[in-house]
């Protein structure tokens, strides 16, 4: 057990990290910048860093298997357990290895895999989005993540036959409070009747023919509206439960490896895997130091074009452009994608403007701060670095959004048909969070979440110059005035996250409406227009007959009170029965 940790740096945000732990005759103490805690032990506990590394993974599997029936309490709070994986002889330049893997639960809503050598040192900790792995291994990491992928997806398909129940004939809705996503409004005493994977018909109780030996679920008066569309994901493993449980039954990829995410797609479309409908946006990134984490670098227009090609016949929806690529590339892009059918967003590459990032053919932008950012070019130029936020979290507030430069930014939004993903939660978040507390958007159900999870919560926020608190919380208003006045000027907005799945997009829809817009309004924006900007809502996006049967069961009422949307009791995707709570059970989160 580790008796000393001492942890310094910075984290993504490039706020200090200072943490210590001892553990002293029996006395476990530790300090962060979120968490302070003594304890005096009883029996042996592990304390996680707030902000680990992967070895400390290593010391915690080796302490694990020295523990009694291989579980161990963690401190602050929770228990981890141990499960031995997979045995494996490596072969690369750097010679032969045999390592092991185990599985740690508890720390997650699944668990954790660490790669240990057979004295019990660290040697990888591997996944589609980042790896750490012993220098001179790094050929391995595929082989490693197979591994790994072909236990997750056996854990998840046996997951996806106990928690999906498809009805054996008819499934009618009766008694329903249905929102009409194209209209606006709430029709009480409404019934659905689902045939198969689509609607068969929807009208008042008593009006439509139920066939006999149809199962119905008698909805009490609860709403029930379309499901749910979460524009701005990146998908991981598991991950797919989570956005299901919370009522969201479509996803847009805003970028993943490609490989990846199209294995994940086939199993949910297959039903090994529960989750969303999958639509995909194909990252397209410049090479340099501040490349993200992709291998699709663009350089030239012949690389631009074998990328765009390659996306379009992977069946992906659209191209997503990113900070590295040049600006002149930008409109090389947009003429190539727009050859394909494919939608082109992004972030504004570095040394663009949004104004120039729109006039060379973006169809959407992703995040509301790079809408400031428009405004702020004398001072941030390169959108690779924290400044995209500091900046914006310093100057949001002071810009006049009643200014002839906002106006006529505006209007070409409007002009260009742009639509807008703001993904504002997460922003708002970071210009507001104090470190040691959890958020208003995360209050409400951190007691629901396991506890190093919960412990994610107290951190994360950019580093706040002292007196600047309220400057940055008057921008973070700001970016909801933004937003406010993108909507009356008849900008289309969709609801995306890119954080927390389910979650955030419930917070999101709540942010929507302390904005301004109305609590109907808001949930059109989460499913019909979603369905609208990918070009489906002929198939998706509101109740209507012929359409997919996707559907959310909610107790509550959301066009009344936004809020309610985190009610979701019964989850209809593609005819197929989820119960909220036994999903939430099955990845460690309590019942509401």
């Amino acid at each position: 057990m580790p008796v000393s940790v001492q942890t310094g740096g910075n984290d993504y945000l490039k706020a200090p990290v200072n943490e210590a732990f001892t553990l002293e005759q029996s006395v476990a103490r530790w300090k962060n910048d979120a968490e302070s805690g003594e304890r005096k032990l009883t029996a042996p506990a592990f304390y996680l860093s707030l902000q680990s590394v992967p070895e400390e993974g290593a010391l915690l599997a080796n302490a694990l298997l020295k523990a009694e029936g291989q579980k161990l309490a963690l401190l602050p709070e929770g228990q981890a357990a141990l499960r031995r994986g997979d045995e494996v002889t490596l072969q690369s330049p750097a010679g032969s290895r045999r390592v092991v893997s185990y599985e740690i639960s508890g720390l997650g809503f699944a668990p954790d895999t660490i790669w240990l050598d057979p004295n019990g040192a660290f040697f990888a900790s591997v996944s589609n989005w980042s790896s750490f792995i012993l220098e001179g291994w790094e050929s391995s990491v595929p082989q490693l993540l197979d591994l790994q992928s072909k236990r997750a997806n056996a854990r998840i398909q046996e997951n996806a036959r106990a928690l999906t129940r498809t009805p054996k004939g008819p499934l009618a809705i009766v008694n329903a409070n249905l929102f009409d996503s194209q209209t606006g409004q709430s029709v009480p005493g409404s019934t659905v009747l689902i045939e198969g994977n689509r609607i068969k018909a929807v009208g008042a109780d008593g009006k439509v023919a139920i066939p006999a030996g149809a199962e119905r679920i008698d909805a009490r008066g609860r709403a029930l509206l379309p499901g749910l569309a979460d524009m701005h994901v990146h998908i991981g493993d598991n991950e797919g439960i989570q956005h299901l449980a919370a009522g969201v039954t479509m996803v847009r990829d805003m970028a993943n490896d490609a490989d990846t995410l199209l294995d994940a797609k086939r199993r949910i479309e297959a039903g090994e895997e529960m989750g969303p409908r999958i639509f995909m946006s194909g990252i397209m990134e410049g090479p340099g130091p501040f490349a993200g984490p992709t291998k699709v670098l663009i350089d030239n227009e012949a690389q631009a074009r074998e990328a765009v090609d390659n996306y379009a016949k992977l069946g992906f929806q659209g191209v997503k452009i990113y900070s590295s690529i040049k600006p002149e590339l930008v409109p090389v892009i947009a003429k190539l994608a727009h050859e394909k059918r494919l939608h082109v967003g992004g972030h504004v590459p570095a040394n663009m403007t949004a104004r120039q990032f729109i006039e060379a053919g973006a169809d959407e932008m992703q995040h509301i701060n790079f809408v400031f950012l428009n405004f702020f070019f004398d001072e941030v130029k390169d959108t690779r670095t924290p400044a995209r936020f500091t900046t914006v979290a310093q100057r949001a507030s002071k810009l006049d959004l009643n200014s002839t430069e906002v106006r006529s930014f505006v209007q070409l939004m409007k002009d260009k048909r742009v639509s807008l993903d703001p993904t504002v939660t997460i922003l708002y978040t970071m210009f507001t969070r104090q470190p040691g507390t959890v958020g208003p958007g995360y209050a409400p159900i951190a007691s629901r979440l396991p506890p190093q999870i919960r412990r994610s919560l107290l951190t994360g926020g950019l580093p706040i110059p002292k007196g600047s608190e309220q400057q940055y919380q008057a921008s973070a208003d700001a970016l909801l005035q933004m937003i406010k006045l993108l909507y009356d000027s008849g900008i289309t907005l969709v609801a995306g996250t890119d954080n927390l799945p389910g979650f955030t997009l419930h917070r999101e829809l709540e942010m929507y409406v302390q904005a301004g817009i109305s609590a109907p309004d808001t949930l059109r924006i989460a499913t019909l227009n979603g369905a609208k900007v990918l070009g489906r809502d002929a198939e998706l996006g509101s109740i209507a007959p012929g359409k997919f049967a996707d559907l959310i069961l909610v107790d509550g009422d959301p066009a009344r009170r936004i809020s309610d949307i985190r009610n979701t009791d019964l989850v209809v995707k593609d005819g197929k029965v989820y119960e909220v709570e036994a999903l939430y059970r099955s990845i460690g989160v309590l019942p509401r």
